[in-house]
């Protein structure tokens, strides 16, 4: 079976092919003229990361080339997602790559991926290769076994006078009660030694889950599915309750950026993959190597 459905479809929606996209989704984090309102944990790890970056995405809302990993990362979460629709016994590799050609059958005619690959033959190869990445989910788990608590959660929580808005991917209910957060990672996984530094957004839906249900996950589990890796850290409340100052100092931090409209830059070996290199103040008067964002290697996932 080729890769790519034979006919381009005339709609996302009306595409025969059973899936919905929603291509205009909420804003995670929202800043009005009054300070930060709203802030996702993905944005909470861009001003982390780099105070800039999280300037260019937040408040200038800089456009970034879309890239064929991030067309692969919302297909495989899609495909994820619609597996556990099935019953169990037909949670089975093959029926996960036909639910990931589905999916993309409706997003590659969106104006988002229209124009994302130069020909068909690119287009299929790039499908082969996802399919490959796919097929490494079953060497870190058994879907046949899991009955999700909860799957692309979106969720919306005050705490104190912050308000965190963010999308999870995966809440499981072991036997015993207790609650474990799982995060699909398409991208290959960092090095050991960065590893702890991946989990930071999860720890915020961790917070955003004890929150909501008032129960505290006790682990949380990042399966990078480039190179078939799973990494797990335990948390309790200890760690949640740690979390939560350092999330109200991080939106105190934010806040008095936008105030004073001070937003410095923080290098890194992140700044490799930046899309936002050629206005970004730490390489004014650098020569950069142009590389287009279709061919650059795909980076370790270091930071959600």
């Amino acid at each position: 079976m080729s890769f790519i459905e034979s006919n381009r479809p005339e709609s996302p929606v009306e595409s025969g092919a059973g899936v919905e996209v929603a291509l205009q989704p909420a804003r995670s984090t929202v800043i009005s003229g009054e300070g930060l309102h709203t802030l996702s944990p993905s944005r909470a790890s861009d001003f982390k990361q780099c105070p800039q970056l999280f300037k260019f995405r937040s408040i200038d809302r800089l456009e970034e080339p879309t890239s064929v990993y991030q067309a692969r990362g919302t297909t495989a979460h899609l495909a994820l997602e619609r597996l556990f629709d099935l019953p169990a016994r037909d949670r089975t590799p093959q029926r996960l790559y036909d639910l990931f050609r589905q999916a993309w059958t409706a997003l590659r005619t969106t104006d988002e991926y229209v124009d994302l690959f130069e020909s068909l033959d690119d287009e299929r190869a790039w499908g082969v290769e996802s399919l490959s990445v796919l097929a490494n989910y079953y060497s870190l788990e058994n879907p046949a076994d899991i009955d999700p608590f909860e799957r692309e959660l979106d969720m919306l929580e005050e705490m104190d006078d912050m308000t965190i808005r963010g999308i999870l991917d995966r809440i499981d209910e072991r036997p015993d009660g207790q609650l474990v957060i799982t995060d699909y990672k398409t991208g290959k996984a960092p090095p050991q030694r960065y590893a702890l530094s991946a989990f930071f957004a999860l720890k915020i839906y961790a917070l955003l889950v004890r929150n909501r249900v008032g129960r505290t996950p006790v682990e949380l589990r990042l399966l990078y599915l480039g190179n078939a890796t799973m990494y797990t850290i335990p948390i309790d409340d200890t760690a949640l309750n740690g979390m939560q100052r350092q999330l109200r100092a991080l939106w105190a931090a934010i806040n008095r950026a936008i105030e004073r409209s001070h937003f410095p830059t923080r290098t890194s070996v992140l700044c490799n993959w930046c899309s936002f290199q050629d206005v970004c103040p730490a390489f004014e008067g650098t020569a950069l190597t142009e590389v287009p964002i279709k061919a650059r290697p795909e980076p370790a996932s270091v930071a959600d």
